[in-house]
Formats: structure tokens, sequence, C-alpha cells
């Protein structure tokens, strides 16, 4: 049965090649970008792939929460039901690091636009969906002033330590929610992949990309994700594993996530 699944993030690299998988099974993909020419043109490409599922395309700059509760808006209009979102979307570097919200646009994009679009989105998704967030090796302990915008960090720091915060609050999440909410897991889909990020942060070639985007594929579809929440999935390993010790830990992880619903309450004035 075809399922409804939006992917941030998916005009390129590995949001668009599970796109791609994804629409080539049959499936309903909901294309989100912030550049509407190169969304434009993933939602042409796609929707000529022969046998394919539908396609649709949602406009937001997830550096800005208001753009963010506006995407959530959008769909929920559209759509009364979301089998998977995939929080693909993600920042390495940016020339101006500080976004119209007065926050490190690493954070903003990686961390904290991704739980606020999934709190959004919780009706959709109802106890059977899935949330698959694109966590990463690179995971470091989260400072919470850099967190809340008040402290700069440099590109890679910012890039480990947003990672970690993602993955922090994807299993505190899941502890709250329990059997109430979607499958929620951290995955992270491969070190070294041919991303644009890859080539922008370490100026590698790097590897292929469909190595990532086949495990959101199983992330999103396959029965070994669906009694996963909360977990950990490390495609350099190829199986569930234990992240940074920090995310192990539900005291520090609720500290992040009360650092996040502050900022969130701040942007919101």
């Amino acid at each position: 049965m075809p399922k409804t699944i939006l992917i941030t993030g998916s005009t390129d690299g590995i949001g668009l090649e599970t796109a791609r998988m994804l629409v080539s099974a049959g499936h309903h993909v909901l294309l989100h970008g912030r550049n509407p020419a190169k969304l434009e043109q993933a939602e042409k490409t796609l929707s000529t792939l022969p046998d394919g599922g539908r396609v649709e395309s949602y406009v937001a700059d997830l550096s800005r929460m208001a753009e963010v509760e506006a995407l959530a808006k959008v769909v929920a209009e559209k759509h009364a039901r979301l089998d998977v979102l995939i929080n693909n979307a993600g920042v390495y570097g940016a020339p101006d690091p500080v976004t119209q919200d007065g926050l490190d646009v690493r954070f903003a994009v990686n961390a904290i636009a991704p739980y606020l679009l999934t709190q959004r989105l919780l009706p959709l998704l109802g106890a059977s969906g899935r949330v698959i967030n694109l966590s990463s090796a690179a995971q470091s302990p989260v400072d919470p002033k850099a967190l809340a915008g008040q402290v700069s960090l440099p590109d890679g720091a910012a890039y480990a330590q947003s990672k970690l915060a993602l993955t922090m609050w994807s299993r505190s999440l899941a502890m709250s929610l329990k059997d109430g909410g979607p499958a929620i897991v951290a995955v992270n889909p491969g070190s070294m992949l041919g991303t644009k990020m890859v080539k922008q942060a370490l100026g590698a070639a790097g590897g292929d990309i469909r190595i990532g985007a086949e495990i959101l594929r199983r992330a999103a579809l396959a029965d070994e994700f669906a009694g996963a929440s909360g977990q950990y999935f490390d495609n350099d390993t190829g199986r569930f594993a234990s992240p940074h010790p920090d995310a192990l830990d539900a005291r520090k992880s609720e500290e992040i996530v009360r650092v996040i619903e502050a900022v969130l309450a701040e942007t919101a004035q």
C-alpha cells in the first residue's frame, strides 16, 4: 500500500535520491526545499518516473521557525495522514551563520527545525507513523548556550553538536511518547558519502549517496524499524548501535529539549 512520506531537504543529495527510490516504488512523496527553482526541477524529474507515485512540493527555509510553522500548517491542511517524516535537511557551513531568529544556522536547521516540524505533525503521524532523523557519526557534547544562539562555534563543532542535539531529542521524545506516538529513529546514513556537505567540509568527492538513500528507504518502510523507536542506527556498521553517551542520559537529553522549547517560545513572540 502506498505511503505518504515527507522528506525535508529533498532537492539534491541523499534526500533527492531517497525521494527517487520511494517515488519509483509507488509512494506519494512530499518534497521540500528552500530554493523554488531547484524544487520545481526535482518535482518535474520525479514526476516523469515510469509507474511512479505522486509527487508534490513545498517551499520553506528551515532556518526560520515561522516558515517551519507555515510548512507544518500547509501539510496538515492538505493531508489528514502522514505515514513517514524524514528530517533530512542539514547545514554544515554558511556565509552568515546567524539566522533571522538570532540562532546558529546549524542548530536551527539540523536540530531545532526538525523538532518543531515533528511536534506539529505528530497528529498526522499517529502511533503507526515513523520519524526518521538524519544524525551523523560526528556527535559531540552540546553547549546549551550555543544551541540557544548565545555562543558562536566553528563549523565543525556546531555541526557535531547539532547532530547530537538531534539524536538526544529523538530518544527523549520517543521515550515520552512511548506507544502513543510514531516510531522516532535517529540514523547515521553513512560517513563520507558524496553530499554537498562532505564536499564543502572536507573537499572530498565522497562515496555513493545511494548508500545513504537506501538506509533511509529501509528506515521508512522496513519492519525492522517499526519497533525501534528511540534507537540509533549506525549505517557505518550496518546495525543499531549506541550513540554518544549523552544521548543515553535522560537528564541531559531533557535539558536539551527544555532549551529547544525555550528557543521556540522566544522565536514565536
